[in-house]
């Protein structure tokens, strides 16, 4: 039966069927020379996106081109306005600057994108995230500490996740892993 289910997994469903560990995380890899950790597609009509997430020490990086290690790597977050997430979208962005993981608010309106620093986390720990969307502005949550956003459509549409993703530019350096846990809504 184990044998069944993991062909199944491996040939209907391919990088979609990624194990989740007993306490609930999935393990996404973005691989050395790749941009990609998934190209899963999933949509819902949520107006809150909440989860857990766990660097390790594959989080520190350095870019080849020195002005790079300012670009904002992608961990997670959900199109918006019912357009291509280059057209609206919000995400939780990162990047290792200064010796510090930097968690910062990544934004398309209109296609034109954004970012700002939030905070700096602890590697190995877990870490609690949550984008709110109202109708006039998102509120992104990383454990205790928050930043607002205007949000320019209001409403609620159709959205579809967005999964870890490193770059600008350049490509991962060596295999990144994260640990994410969805939560309930």
């Amino acid at each position: 039966m184990r044998l069944f289910t993991y062909l199944f997994c491996l040939i209907l469903l391919g990088s979609a069927c990624k194990k989740v560990d007993p306490l609930g995380y999935r393990m996404y890899t973005i691989k050395e020379g790749n941009h990609r950790s998934t190209y899963q597609y999933t949509t819902n009509f949520d107006t809150l996106v909440r989860f857990k997430a766990i660097f390790d020490s594959s989080a520190i990086y350095n870019t080849t081109d020195p002005s790079n290690q300012y670009d904002v790597n992608k961990l997670y977050g959900v199109s918006d306005c019912g357009c291509s997430h280059m057209k609206y979208s919000i995400r939780f962005g990162w990047r290792w600057l200064n010796d510090s993981l930097e968690i910062l608010l990544f934004k398309h309106q209109g296609g034109v994108f954004s970012f700002e620093k939030i905070t700096s986390i602890t590697l190995n720990d877990v870490h609690q995230y949550e984008i709110i969307k109202t109708d006039n502005e998102y509120v992104l949550y990383v454990d205790n500490v928050y930043l607002t956003t205007p949000r320019s459509c209001p409403g609620l549409y159709r959205s579809y996740f967005l999964y870890p993703y490193f770059g600008g530019d350049e490509t991962a350096p060596h295999n990144i892993t994260i640990q994410i846990k969805k939560q309930n809504q």
